[in-house]
């Protein structure tokens, strides 16, 4: 029964990156910037209704300039966020930006790319992040830098923090939580180690009952001009709002 639902929920996929490459192609572009953003916040809800994902949200997104900061489970992260935000654009590692068919909808919505081989490469997204910050754009950043199972957080690299330091943007950080029934810490929604993006499709497509939490905390200035500080200072509150919420189950 489960391999029948995963069928159903694969083809629906289909046709949902179809039609985000259709709106991103001939759509979006004639559209004004919150008419790109409804678009964006209907076609991630309605995949994720697809894939079979509950988001219950939990906050709100601050209007405006900020640097949202977020730790990092699955490639589900960016339409449960988008859901949520749809204001919001990612820095994601580079290699996305050439992957068949999602990688143009990842440009089609504003993505940074990053070459995280590269050190050098990181001043130059910070520029970039500093840029759209100035221009009163969101930016959502995963400083872990990877994917984690989703039952702690990795340590924060603190480089493309350095963006809100220098242009002054308050920072705000989102936690990220996945259950499904019988587990507080969802296993269907990790995406570690070797496994691959099809892997991790079918998973998701089996599970039943998942649920993405997005917890928006409030959002606050840069009160740390270190970007090292302030990287440890943003880790202990995703973290500490993870625990709370695995102990809540």
């Amino acid at each position: 029964m489960r391999t029948l639902v995963a069928i159903w929920r694969i083809l629906c996929v289909v046709g949902m990156v179809a039609r985000g490459l259709w709106l991103a192609g001939l759509v979006m572009p004639r559209r004004d910037v919150a008419g790109r953003r409804a678009i964006v916040q209907r076609w991630s809800v309605r995949m994720l209704r697809c894939l079979g994902v509950e988001v219950r949200v939990s906050g709100s997104a601050h209007p405006g300039a900020v640097l949202m900061v977020a730790n990092h489970v699955s490639w589900l992260d960016i339409p449960a966020l988008h859901a949520s935000a749809p204001q919001a654009r990612f820095v994601s590692k580079s290699a996305i930006a050439h992957w068949p068919l999602l990688g143009r909808l990842a440009r089609a919505g504003g993505t940074l790319f990053i070459e995280r081989e590269r050190k050098r490469d990181a001043m130059r997204v910070v520029h970039e992040i500093a840029d759209a910050l100035r221009q009163g754009d969101a930016v959502a950043v995963f400083p872990e830098g990877t994917t984690g199972a989703g039952d702690a957080v990795l340590p924060f690299h603190a480089n493309l923090l350095q963006a809100a330091i220098t242009t002054a943007t308050v920072v705000q950080p989102v936690v990220l939580r996945y259950s499904e029934p019988g587990h507080a810490v969802s296993i269907a929604a990790q995406y570690t180690g070797d496994t691959t993006l099809v892997e991790s499709l079918m998973k998701v497509c089996r599970a039943r009952g998942l649920v993405v939490e997005v917890s928006f905390l409030p959002a606050e200035p840069v009160g740390e001009p270190d970007r090292r500080a302030l990287a440890q200072q943003l880790h202990d509150r995703v973290a500490d709002e993870l625990r709370q919420r695995i102990a809540a189950g």
